[in-house]
């Protein structure tokens, strides 16, 4: 007998049980200890699976108690999953009572819904053939028809399956399809007669806030896959509003803004937007709580980076001009960031030293702050593993420039490279001598 008897005796059960909740604990403890090749004779076939386990799941989706629906779904998810995956399983799912089951238990409630669309997301994520089996349900276009409901949380939910649903080629192509990107655009258009007003004036409710930082991830998260520049043309009031949510320094929207904010930056299509914010991130470095200054570190770093390869001449002007208007001394301002006893903080700012550390305007600028070289040099003055690795990366971006023996000067210049073969965590040897008779 294998271990998928017992389960199979435990979800009949399930239908007779008074305390079905119980019961599916008892089940997902037995999958757990089963071994994969006791499991495997019921999880080869999808359409035994799906008849040997569609009674349970209708029995707990049925039931009068809604922890026991949306625990049934929970426990299903994973199972229904293994179904999308071939066609078959996609027929068994999806041309059958079961589907209708499925759109029934929806109406319950809508923690229930949405655990259907997050099945809906997962399934059509995986192929275009499941997307459309999907789309042919009709659950899609219902998910997406949530995106213009009156309850301003569904909305927010709603955006962030869609975004899911978007880091899948075959996703974004039929979210195009639907209009649902310009969709979304016209919701932020439309920001001063709607609920979504907080994009521009932050600090209302938290449900709004929620929305306002689904609608920044959505297309955040759009420009990771597509063309930062494309997304920014294309939906210009988006990096308006990012810009926004940096200027108001409202705690729930800056850090999802400053994320944004380094993906875009990350780019040299991105690098062209962002000239008007840098003050107010600046601002945020020197004042702000310890968190969001580490957050904008890192939008800086990923801002100010510019590889070898990428560096023209209007480009080094650029981030050059970025740099000199952090501070009136942003390279002493950076240093004493690096120099404070907050690992996070030290790292953060290091991240900023090595992304303009292969630009010759800024290697200028180190050589001719007194004492900067010798800081950079000196191995003491960075504990931990993380800023010493930190350090070696500075080392190695300082020497990538092919001017740098130039700028430095050669003593410099081979400190550098002794400093690099060394190592990150090489450590000078300190000899001592005793004398004959000492204590």
């Amino acid at each position: 007998m294998t271990m998928a008897a017992p389960i199979e005796s435990l979800l009949n059960e399930i239908r007779e049980s008074e305390d079905p909740i119980e019961e599916l604990k008892s089940l997902r403890t037995a999958v757990y200890a089963s071994p994969v090749s006791g499991l495997r004779p019921a999880a080869l076939d999808p359409i035994q699976l799906a008849e040997n386990y569609k009674t349970a799941l209708q029995s707990g989706l049925n039931h009068t108690d809604d922890s026991v629906k949306v625990l049934a779904l929970t426990q299903a998810i994973a199972t229904l999953l293994k179904l999308s995956q071939t066609k078959a399983g996609l027929d068994a799912l999806f041309r059958s009572d079961l589907l209708n089951k499925l759109k029934d238990v929806m109406l319950a409630s809508d923690v229930i819904r949405y655990r259907v669309y997050e099945l809906v997301v997962e399934a059509s994520s995986a192929s275009p053939v499941s997307l459309g089996y999907c789309a042919n349900s009709g659950l899609i276009s219902q998910m997406l028809g949530e995106l213009i409901g009156d309850d301003v949380l569904i909305r927010a939910t709603a955006i962030e399956m869609v975004s899911s649903l978007a880091q899948s080629q075959h996703g974004r192509q039929h979210l195009a399809q639907q209009g649902v990107m310009d969709q979304i655009s016209n919701m932020i258009i439309a920001a001063e007669s709607d609920p979504f007003s907080s994009l521009y004036l932050p600090g209302e409710s938290q449900i709004t806030l929620t929305a306002s930082s689904s609608l920044v991830k959505f297309f955040g998260s759009l420009a990771i896959v597509e063309s930062p520049q494309q997304v920014c043309e294309k939906y210009p009031v988006f990096l308006e509003v990012v810009f926004s949510m940096v200027m108001n320094l409202e705690p729930t929207l800056t850090p999802v803004a400053l994320d944004t904010l380094g993906v875009l930056g990350g780019t040299v299509e991105g690098k062209q937007k962002f000239l008007s914010v840098l003050k107010q991130m600046s601002a945020v470095v020197s004042d702000g709580a310890t968190e969001l200054r580490v957050r904008c570190l890192e939008a800086l770093a990923q801002l100010l980076t510019l590889p070898v390869e990428q560096q023209t001449e209007d480009l080094l002007l650029l981030t050059e001009s970025w740099f000199k208007s952090l501070s009136p001394e942003p390279l002493g301002m950076i240093q004493s960031i690096s120099t404070q006893p907050f690992a996070e903080l030290h790292c953060s700012a290091l991240r900023i030293l090595i992304a303009i550390g292969s630009q010759p305007w800024a290697q200028e600028q180190m050589a001719r702050t007194p004492g900067f070289m010798e800081w950079v040099l000196d191995r003491s003055a960075g504990k931990g593993k993380q800023v010493k690795e930190c350090k070696f990366e500075l080392v190695a971006a300082l020497l990538s420039c092919s001017r740098v023996q130039q700028i430095f000067g050669s003593n410099t210049y081979l400190k550098l490279r002794s400093y690099l073969s060394e190592g990150p965590y090489y450590v000078h040897a300190v000899s001592s001598v005793t004398t004959e008779g000492a204590d």
